[in-house]
Parts: C-alpha cells; sequence; structure tokens
C-alpha cells in the first residue's frame, strides 16, 4: 500500500492549475483510499482512522443485502411475468438466470446515478476549491435501490441532478441540507413524472424476446396498490402474506421488498452506532399504532384491516425508516428529539398511506415532512431543558 500512496501522491495535481476539477477528483480518488492527514487549523482536535469516507462507505455496505436481493427479485418477477416460472417452482430455480437478469438492469442505474451525481460534486468542488464531500457515497446507491426496474435512465440522471443541486449544494453541501437527497430525488420524479413512479406498469421489466409474450391475467401492482383496491383478501391472492412480504418475492421498488436483508443492513449499522436505534424504534411503534387505530375502525376485508404488523412489512417502510429516516444530517440531533421524530414519521407514514390512496408510498412524504420539522423538534427540547436547569438554579 506504501507504494500505491507513494505514487498517488506523486501525480497530484496542483488545485490552482489550469484544469481546477483534476485536482477535485484526484483528492477524491485519493482520500476513498486512504485516510487523509488532514488537521484542523485552530483549536484542539481528535482524530482516529474512521473519518467520514469510512463511515459513508459502511452505509453502502449495509445497503448490499438490499441491492443483492433487488438483483435477483427483478430477475424473479420478470420470469413470473413472462411464464417461464411459476409461484409453485422453487424459488431457487433458474437462479443465475434471474439474478443476471436483474443485474442487468439494476447496474445501469447505479451507474447512471454515481456518474452523474459525482460529477456535480466535483464540479462543485472544483469550483469552490474545497475537498470531495462525500454524502454522496450513500445517495448514490439510495437513488436506484427506491426507484422502479423500468425507470428510464434519463429520468434517473435528471432527478440526481436536480438533488444534488437543488436538494444539497444550494445549502452549501454535505451537512447541510435539509431533506434527504435520495428523497428529494423521487419525489422529483414522483410528482414531475406520475406515469414513471406509479400504477402498474413500472415495478416489473416485461421486455420481451422474439415469441415471448406477458402471462394471461398479469397485472404488475406492487402488494400496496393491490391492498388499496381489494385490501387483505387482495393481498393474500396476489402472495403477499405477512412472511412474503417479510421475504420480499414481491413488486416492488428495486431495494425495498425485502425486510430479511434491510434487517440485515439495520443490524450492521445499529452495532457500529451510525445509525439511531431510537429513530428506528420509535418509527415502528409509531407506524404499528397508527395501522392498529386503523385495524380498529376499518371494515372486515377493507385496505384499513390490513394487519398493523403486515403494514409494516409492506412498501417502502422498512427500508425509509433503515436507511432515511436515520440519515444524520435530516434527523433530529437530540435523544428526545429522535423518538418525537421517528414517532411523526412512522404515524405519518401509515396515515398517509391509508387515508389517501393517491399516495399508498406515504414514507416518503413522512420523512420530508420529518427532515423540516426536525429543527423545530430540536429547538423545542433544547428549550425545554434550558428552562428545566433554571428552575432547579432558581430552587438551588
Amino acid at each position: 500500500m506504501k507504494a500505491l500512496n507513494d505514487f498517488v501522491k506523486k501525480i497530484k495535481p496542483s488545485a490552482e492549475g489550469k484544469f481546477p476539477i483534476m485536482h477535485a477528483i484526484w483528492d477524491g480518488t485519493y482520500t476513498f483510499l486512504f485516510v487523509p492527514g488532514h488537521t484542523n487549523k485552530n483549536g484542539v482536535h481528535v482524530r482516529d482512522g474512521v473519518d467520514l469516507k469510512r463511515t459513508m462507505i459502511m452505509v453502502v455496505l449495509a445497503m448490499i443485502p438490499a441491492l443483492l436481493f433487488g438483483m435477483f427479485n427483478v430477475g424473479h418477477q420478470h420470469l413470473l411475468a413472462i411464464g417461464e416460472v411459476t409461484r409453485n417452482m422453487p424459488i431457487m430455480d433458474m437462479f443465475m438466470d434471474k439474478f443476471l437478469f436483474g443485474a442487468l438492469k439494476v447496474l445501469p442505474l447505479i451507474v447512471v446515478s454515481y456518474g452523474v451525481g459525482l460529477g456535480i460534486e466535483f464540479v462543485f468542488a472544483a469550483l469552490n476549491k474545497h475537498s470531495i464531500h462525500e454524502g454522496f457515497l450513500v445517495s448514490g446507491m439510495l437513488i436506484p435501490l427506491i426507484m422502479p426496474v423500468d425507470v428510464p435512465l434519463w429520468m434517473v440522471a435528471v432527478a440526481t441532478a436536480f438533488a444534488v443541486i437543488i436538494g444539497k449544494e444550494v445549502f452549501g453541501g454535505t451537512g447541510m441540507n435539509i431533506v434527504n437527497v435520495a428523497l428529494t430525488a423521487r419525489a422529483f420524479l414522483f410528482f414531475a413524472y406520475p406515469t414513471k413512479m406509479s400504477g402498474d406498469q413500472v415495478w416489473i421489466n416485461t421486455s420481451l424476446d422474439e415469441g415471448q409474450r406477458v402471462v394471461d391475467g398479469f397485472s404488475g401492482a406492487t402488494a400496496l396498490g393491490n391492498a388499496v383496491e381489494g385490501g387483505k383478501n387482495a393481498l393474500d391472492e396476489m402472495g403477499a402474506s405477512t412472511l412474503e412480504a417479510f421475504i420480499g418475492f414481491i413488486p416492488g421498488s428495486i431495494g425495498e421488498t425485502s425486510v430479511i436483508a434491510i434487517g440485515i443492513g439495520a443490524i450492521i449499522l445499529l452495532l457500529t452506532n451510525i445509525a439511531s436505534w431510537r429513530i428506528m424504534l420509535s418509527a415502528v411503534i409509531g407506524g404499528l399504532l397508527m395501522a392498529s387505530i386503523f385495524n380498529l375502525v376499518g371494515d372486515d376485508g377493507s385496505y384499513m384491516a390490513v394487519p398493523a404488523l403486515h403494514q409494516l412489512m409492506l412498501g417502502g417502510f422498512a427500508f425509509g425508516v433503515v436507511f432515511m429516516a436515520t440519515d444524520p444530517v435530516t434527523a433530529s440531533q437530540t435523544n428526545q428529539g429522535k423518538w418525537v421524530y421517528g414517532f411523526m414519521i412512522g404515524i405519518l407514514g401509515i396515515l398517509i398511506r391509508v387515508a389517501n390512496p393517491a399516495y399508498p408510498e406515504g414514507v416518503m412524504l413522512a420523512i420530508l415532512i420529518a427532515n423540516v420539522s426536525a429543527p423545530l423538534i430540536d429547538h423545542v427540547v433544547v428549550q425545554n431543558n434550558i428552562k428545566k436547569r433554571l428552575k432547579r438554579v432558581k430552587t438551588a
């Protein structure tokens, strides 16, 4: 590694040269490979071997199980749609065919997301003469995982550019954005191109070779879409029971379908102290509470009657709570605030999903609303603590 380190340092371009973007590219590459030796100019500081890039890479690693499962499920749903496999066949039949098909569909989305996002990051780093911000290492993976498989690549590029420039850079870059960057990209596409982000035609790839056709009765609807239309019975008919939704072999955005794969990522984030268990737990409690209230007032067989635990297995609830609600930049910073913040996401996510069928995936809006509410939540918590301390001082 020393030889590689010496070589990379030797080819370092000047930050004041004719092409400052080359220095930005070099700096991003060097700090990705090696822990930088940057130090503060003033005051005391503590430094160890785990910097922000290493933390962001750990979050990306936590998403790998959801990514790999998503690739396999994309291929599985495609072969189901064209009749090459059936629900009665062992799930591992044609494993490589499923996985390779899914990989060929998902990897271009990842390449476009990282290519556009990092390209913009390099340009801003060169213009503002600062180091590459690390935040997009995570956002670049999140954006493809929350997209339907059939979203056009140019839309991913436009949404990524919008999210990085409008959602982050205009606020000052990584650490300054007020809403989650990946959700900003998804919200942009959801409202700008709704037919490509909702409905029954975007969740399963149905591209056909010569001589193939989509099987009779195929709808392409997600479990949430069927639940809105036909309630709990529709979920059972499509093969989206609580257990099946927990495993994840159902239509949906690429990385959101398997609670097992998402749970592995959650364990990694919790063991490394990167994500807040308070936010995750309070969001689950809020979701269970809201869904349970709907269970009490809803008619049997209706969407409201979908069991509370089953509700949390559907759509992007688990993925959003684990990977986006816990974003340390846009979430509440105080411990008490994290409980309120997570509980708000759980309550609003299920409330929007059930009460407004036009937005069957309410978790996106719930997290964005909580993002903009986080500073207020922390302000109230801090002011409340100040008042308590002043009372103790007066008493003393």
